[in-house]
Formats: structure tokens, C-alpha cells, sequence
């Protein structure tokens, strides 16, 4: 599975642990930027989610100061559903629940050690459909609509 991973300077050591831990499970971790030095958030959140949604990867982790601000930028591409989690348990939840295709952390509550464990957490959940497939359906039609408006410049 090809998964795509960034991170902007201040999570730089949670992508290269999560990389390094996707390689060792087997993982094709794709690698859309972020290093030590000061990187814009949006542009790297924005590549990788992208490569979600354009099939060219599976899922994608993204992840930042807080994690807030690649979990709204995810959340803008079209087909994207980002969770920000902050440990195993939601990161399952957001997959069984919500078929989440981007998880998203913050190097401010998730260490370095522990975003492999949220990480195979996410990875070990599968969604389980039935009364959760009719609000993920929602929200997919929420979005069709908005995309539908705003090509019409509806409101």
C-alpha cells in the first residue's frame, strides 16, 4: 500500500518516525515534504491529500504543530474524510466510524514513540459500514453539493 506522508518543520520528527515505521511494515511510505526547516503547512498537507484523492496513494498521514491546521487543509480536497487524532483509540474509531483516508497528528500531544502505535492502530481498523455508511454517505453528498454550488456560484 502506498501511503503519502507529510508534515511541516515543527512535526518533522513524527513524519520520519511514521516513515520509518511504515517501511518496516511493508509499506510504500511517499514522502511529500517537510524538513527541519520552515515549510508552509498547506503546501505539503495539500500534496498529500491530493495524492489521496487522485488515487495515486491509499491514505496519507499528515501532520503539524497541532494538527489542526492539516486536518482543515485535508479536509478542502474533495473525496479527502481527515481525522485528527491524538491517540490508538480515536485513530481506530476514525476509521470504523468514518472511513477516514487521511489521519492527522499534532507534535504537540503525539510524540515521536507513539505515533507508530496510533498509526497501526489506524491501519488494523477497518470501516464497518452499516449505520456509519449512511453518515459517511452524507457527508460525501454535502460535499458534492458544495462542489455543485460553487461551480454555480450558488449558495
Amino acid at each position: 500500500m502506498k501511503v503519502a506522508v507529510a508534515s511541516d518543520h515543527r512535526a518533522y520528527e513524527l513524519k520520519t518516525a511514521i516513515l520509518k515505521w511504515l517501511a518496516e511494515q511493508g509499506f510504500e511510505g511517499v514522502d511529500y515534504g517537510g524538513s527541519g526547516e520552515r515549510v508552509e503547512y498547506p503546501e505539503v498537507a495539500g500534496k498529500a491529500a491530493q495524492a489521496v484523492a487522485h488515487g495515486e496513494c491509499s491514505r496519507a498521514i499528515i501532520c503539524c504543530g497541532s494538527g489542526i491546521g492539516v486536518s482543515i487543509v485535508a479536509n478542502k480536497v474533495r473525496g479527502v474524510r481527515a481525522a485528527l487524532v491524538q491517540d490508538a483509540e480515536e485513530a481506530r474509531l476514525s476509521r470504523q466510524h468514518n472511513d477516514c483516508n487521511v489521519l492527522c497528528m499534532g507534535s504537540l500531544r503525539v510524540t515521536p514513540e507513539a505515533a507508530p502505535q496510533i498509526a497501526a492502530a489506524w491501519f488494523a481498523a477497518d470501516f464497518e459500514g452499516g449505520r456509519h455508511a449512511k453518515r459517511v454517505g452524507m457527508i460525501a453528498e454535502l460535499e458534492a453539493h458544495e462542489a455543485s454550488a460553487a461551480a454555480t456560484d450558488e449558495c
